[in-house]
Parts: structure tokens; C-alpha cells; sequence
């Protein structure tokens, strides 16, 4: 699976979806401009110990990650998650190598992506008078949806808990 971030804003959401992105085996893509630097304590400190297994590729402008789509990828989707959607994230089935695309914090993804690309546009239900979910809780709720669908490949599904932790 791939994550994409247009824009993204805020860098401890960056981080927080590049970690989740780490702990399940995606590639996040970031699209510039980006509203920190890579370098940034907060999306170190969001990231944790992390940042040196995170599978990352960063594109200088939309059109690079289109190119670079087309090119390296041409079986796989892109999603793109919207409040503007008429289809939840739960509506459509995902495939191993597809993209989940979000939009910076202050704007979502522009409306003329939107409009081409409206059959693949995916929202999350919530509530009528608010605007949206906070960027890393998205990410993560639609990557687990699509994620579920596949079976949950290569991730560890069960844990134990070590002799002596539980009462029988």
C-alpha cells in the first residue's frame, strides 16, 4: 500500500502517518511543497526511532507524482480521501499496491483533482456540520480499512501476553 501526503502542513501529522506507515509496511509519498522541513524536531519526535525504516519518496510538485505513478505503478489506484466524496473508504475494495491520497490540513486535496479523478474520490462518515478528522487519524483509519481487506499481509495479527501478566 502507499499513503500519499499533498502539501501536508503540520509536522507531527507527517510524522504520526509515517510512523503508522512504518508499523505496516506502506510507502508514504510526500508531494511539495511541504509546510516543514524533513528535518523538523516535531516530525522527528512524531516519527519516534522509525524515520531510518520508512520506506519514503518525496516529489517536488503533483505533476512529478503523477509522472512517477503512471510510470512505476501502472496496475495500482489512487484513492483520493475527501469530505466531498459520495462513497465511503468502506465502499470500495483495495489492492496491494494501491494509494491512499490526502490533502493538506488547511485545504484537503484541490477540487480540480478532485472533479477528474471523481469515481475513485472516498470520504469518512462523520458528522454533518464538521469540517473534518484530524490528517493522521485519516490516514490511518482508511490505510487499516484497506489493510483488513487484504488480510492484514505480512503484519502480526494476534500478540500473547508474557506468563504472570493475567489473572486466570
Amino acid at each position: 500500500m502507499h499513503i500519499v501526503l499533498l502539501e501536508p502542513e503540520i509536522p507531527s501529522n507527517t510524522g504520526n502517518i509515517a510512523r503508522t506507515c512504518v508499523c505496516t509496511g506502506t510507502t508514504l509519498h510526500l508531494i511539495r511543497p511541504l509546510g516543514f522541513s524533513l528535518n523538523e524536531k516535531q516530525l522527528k519526535r512524531a516519527g519516534m526511532d522509525y524515520w531510518d525504516l520508512l520506506d519514503l519518496k518525496v516529489y517536488d510538485c503533483y505533476d512529478d507524482f503523477v509522472s512517477a505513478f503512471e510510470a512505476n505503478y501502472p496496475d495500482a489506484r489512487i484513492f483520493y480521501a475527501t469530505t466531498k466524496g459520495k462513497q465511503t473508504y468502506a465502499d470500495v475494495s483495495y489492492g496491494p499496491d494501491d494509494f491512499i491520497m490526502f490533502g493538506k490540513e488547511s485545504a484537503g486535496i484541490p477540487e480540480d483533482i478532485l472533479r477528474y479523478h471523481r469515481k475513485d474520490c472516498v470520504r469518512i462518515p462523520m458528522g454533518e456540520k464538521l469540517r473534518s478528522l484530524n490528517l493522521a487519524n485519516s490516514a490511518a483509519i482508511i490505510l487499516y480499512e484497506a489493510l483488513r481487506q487484504q488480510g492484514f499481509p505480512n503484519l502480526l495479527t494476534a500478540g500473547a501476553l508474557r506468563s504472570g501478566d493475567y489473572k486466570s
